[in-house]
């Protein structure tokens, strides 16, 4: 198991640009199933989740060339359709909850598309309900081993329909709209995620030959195609680094520039932050955080009450961004109550920010109040475990900003979303040391 040693309280300065987005590329990589064509994809993170992916692509028989650094070219001209039912799949498959997007391209071009259950983050119960609901309604019939805990869905051709899903799940909407593309038909998906992830995917898939319409909305219509070709596509930016990094400027009073941002594709996380007190300057394409050096103030709402900070699908606040909100919060000037509504567990860290000399009510399992300390009083190194990757960077900016020297184990789960998270920090002056 890997560790951190982290010794905090040191300014940092400098540029920092934020890898490709890990959300967009385990979208896109599964993607690449639809076509026999060839696929160019650039800007992909070279993080364990999305190598997972590229690794089991590869097994399923799809071509894979490194063409440079972020940049692979993908063929699925010869698709090893018996790996989805070999031992070994069930094991790749469950060890990555991405996976879950390779069945409706499966499904749409061959007929057949099996999983086991995802693993992933331990961030309570993520179901899988919207993704299967979807393809039934497509025509598919739904099979499950409880024994196994494996998924299948078979379908001789998909018919397109309407559809209203449940909820608005980024994955879900992902992998029905994979589905559609190359269904009979014409297949309308209401309440839709429309994530610029996912923007980035409806965009893909059109250059290859899809015809997909509201784009950005919450309704998709989709006219299904007889088959797709290749392209070439760019990656955007990870919008959760960008914000891990607003919150690591913020906290260790530093003057930092995240480069190359695609701002207009930021939504409200600029905003959110300036909700804190941060400083958040456009300058082009790049944010700016000047150091912070007497504080950040909250701001209350305009009756004077205590400010929420709440996720919600997007265009809301992500979810992602919350735990790196709590802990920003805690050398604020003033209070926030932080309202996790997405996901049952993800508060679950803030034990550790108490630990380390945190204010911080949990009120229940989806909400805490935040006492900003003001840097009266700064937070104090301990040693602690990464729960998840969000909660274990979040874990990570608290130890920058500590007084001591921190030890953060479970490193795996931060290098699950985060490429060479303390190569990129030591460049910009952080004090952080990888022991194995």
């Amino acid at each position: 198991m890997g560790t951190f040693k982290i010794e905090g309280g040191h300014q940092l300065k400098g540029s920092i640009q934020p890898q490709g987005a890990k959300n967009e590329a385990l979208q896109i990589l599964c993607a690449v199933l639809l076509t026999p064509e060839l696929v160019t994809i650039n800007n992909i993170p070279d993080i364990v989740d999305v190598n997972k992916l590229i690794a089991l692509l590869q097994k399923l028989g799809v071509k894979v060339e490194k063409l440079g650094k972020g940049s692979y070219s993908f063929q699925a001209d010869e698709v090893n359709l018996k790996y989805l039912e070999s031992d070994e799949f069930k094991i790749d498959g469950r060890g990555l909850r991405g996976s879950i997007m390779i069945v409706g391209p499966l499904l749409a071009r061959f007929g057949k598309g099996y999983i086991p259950k995802p693993g992933g983050d331990k961030i309570g119960r993520r179901r899988l309900d919207t993704h299967f609901e979807g393809l039934i309604k497509l025509g598919a019939k739904f099979g499950y081993s409880k024994e196994e805990q494996f998924y299948g869905v078979e379908a001789k051709k998909l018919k397109g329909t309407y559809m209203l899903l449940e909820e608005a799940s980024v994955t879900g909407t992902a992998n029905i709209l994979m589905a559609a593309v190359l269904a009979e038909g014409q297949t309308t998906i209401y309440n839709a995620a429309c994530e610029p992830y996912l923007q980035q995917l409806c965009k893909m898939l059109n250059r290859m030959g899809a015809k997909i319409s509201g784009v950005g909305s919450n309704m998709l219509i989709i006219d299904g195609v007889d088959s797709l070709g290749g392209t070439e596509h760019r990656m955007l930016p990870d919008m959760i680094e960008i914000g891990s990094w607003i919150g690591l400027a913020a906290m260790t009073k530093s003057e930092l520039t995240i480069t190359n941002v695609s701002w207009n594709d930021l939504g409200l996380i600029p905003e959110t932050f300036r909700k804190l007190g941060i400083t958040v300057e456009r300058q082009g394409d790049d944010i700016h955080i000047p150091a912070h050096t007497d504080g950040y103030e909250i701001q209350s709402f305009i009756d004077g009450s205590i400010l929420t900070i709440s996720d919600a699908p997007w265009p809301g606040f992500t979810p992602d961004l919350l735990s790196i909100i709590l802990v920003v919060a805690t050398q604020a000037r003033g209070s926030v109550l932080v309202h996790q509504k997405m996901f049952e567990s993800r508060l679950f860290f803030v034990d550790k920010l108490i630990d380390m000399g945190a204010k911080i009510i949990l009120c229940d399992p989806h909400r805490a109040t935040v006492i900003g300390h003001d840097y009266k009083s700064t937070l104090k190194a301990t040693t602690m475990t990464s729960p998840d990757i969000r909660a274990g960077v979040s874990l990570l900016i608290a130890a920058l900003s500590a007084k001591g020297t921190s030890t953060i184990q479970n490193i795996e789960q931060i290098d699950r979303g985060y490429e060479n998270i303390d190569e990129r920090l030591r460049a910009i002056g952080a004090h952080i040391e990888r022991v194995d």
